[in-house]
């Protein structure tokens, strides 16, 4: 994978199920000027330093760097995640015999919000999608929506497996103090390692202006944080709008517990947004907290299910704030989504997940 190993739990998840199944696994990512060490892990890495941190020539060098070390390395089996680690992986199992390549497609790349502004950067992707997709063994992705977009492109079989929480039932939870954050606030949370452009949290910061009982905190790495402080600075909501930064998965966790409300807010303004379904809503079921989010089909679909959440039918601001003042002041409502999202929880496991792994792995 592209980024520094450090807070993708998807990849871990599965590398710890391949662990656990009797493969001796290598997870190979990149390594930057701010990278945090890795924790003890079950399994090897292996993180280059590169020239280039972003651009044409980051994925160039990452993808010649990256073949290499997989032609020298013995593999049974090659997993690439998201297309831009497709292309080595594609070259180097050319000359390994009986090694199996297998795709796991965390969103529908070539719809980012960042290429579909780039026309001929989009071009180029596309083209190393269609050389090398019809060409893997297996292939899975987040949700039903993005499977079926890829079927329906190249005529090939996609499973799904859902980024679905493997949070154990019980870890260290830290109290609110411990924190940094008020013991007398409602608190909203919007976490996730990718909060970038389009995913409505300068709406957010505005709509929290308008909630003086609640305090936002974002926990989590992405394009705009820096916009975002900048915002809070502008409107002076340092007391109200917080950040933390990305975490390890348990101690964002901690975070997540003692929110009171979850929040995702994804626009549909590409069709990778349109058919998202973060982790992060995952998280916040298993953590059991109702949810405040954007009105995207596979969203919807979690949400209505199981009734754990509002959705909103805008990102005007107003709009936000009059959702999350219904969801804080209606004690009657938010208690029944709450005691709604241990159900949910109950249900959706990673472990029911891992059966399909079991089908393409085992």
């Amino acid at each position: 994978m592209t980024n520094d190993l450090y807070t993708d739990n998807r990849v871990r998840k599965v590398c710890e199920f391949l662990v656990k199944h009797g493969y001796i696994v290598t997870l190979v990512g990149r390594k930057l000027k701010n990278s945090h060490a890795l924790p003890s892990l079950s399994y090897k890495t292996k993180r280059f330093w590169l020239p280039f941190t972003k651009g044409v020539f980051f994925y160039a060098s990452y993808n010649v760097r990256l073949f290499f070390f997989l032609l020298f390395h013995k593999a049974d089996v090659l997993l690439a995640n998201d297309l831009d680690t497709l292309l080595a992986n594609h070259w180097a199992r050319k000359f390994k015999r009986r090694c199996k390549l297998i795709y796991d497609s965390h969103e529908y790349f070539i719809g980012v919000p960042e290429l579909i502004e780039k026309p001929r950067v989009q071009n180029f992707w596309r083209h190393i999608e269609k050389k090398c997709l019809p060409k893997v063994d297996h292939m899975y992705t987040v949700n039903e929506s993005i499977a079926e977009l890829y079927r329906k492109e190249y005529g090939i079989r996609v499973d799904v497996v859902r980024n679905i929480s493997d949070a154990p039932a019980y870890f260290q939870k830290k109290s609110r103090s411990e924190l940094g954050l008020p013991e007398d606030k409602k608190i909203i949370i919007f976490q996730g390692a990718g909060i970038n452009m389009q995913r409505g949290a300068e709406e957010l910061i505005e709509a929290v202006s308008l909630v003086p009982q609640a305090v936002l905190i974002f926990v989590g790495s992405g394009d705009v944080l820096d916009q975002l402080k900048a915002q809070v600075a502008e409107k002076r909501l340092h007391q109200q709008v917080l950040f933390f930064g990305k975490k390890p998965y348990l101690e964002l966790l901690n975070y997540t517990s003692v929110s009171d409300v979850g929040v995702s807010l994804d626009k549909d303004t590409n069709i990778n947004y349109r058919y998202s379904l973060p982790n992060k809503i995952f998280d916040y079921i298993h953590c059991g907290i109702p949810v405040l989010v954007s009105d995207l089909p596979e969203i919807r679909k979690i949400v209505d299910a199981y009734e754990i959440g509002v959705v909103t039918p805008s990102h005007e601001p107003k709009i936000l704030a009059e959702q999350l003042q219904k969801l804080l002041r209606d004690e009657v409502l938010y208690n029944r989504l709450k005691t709604n999202t241990s159900k949910a929880a109950a249900q959706l496991t990673w472990e029911q997940e891992c059966r399909v792994l079991e089908k393409i792995y085992l």
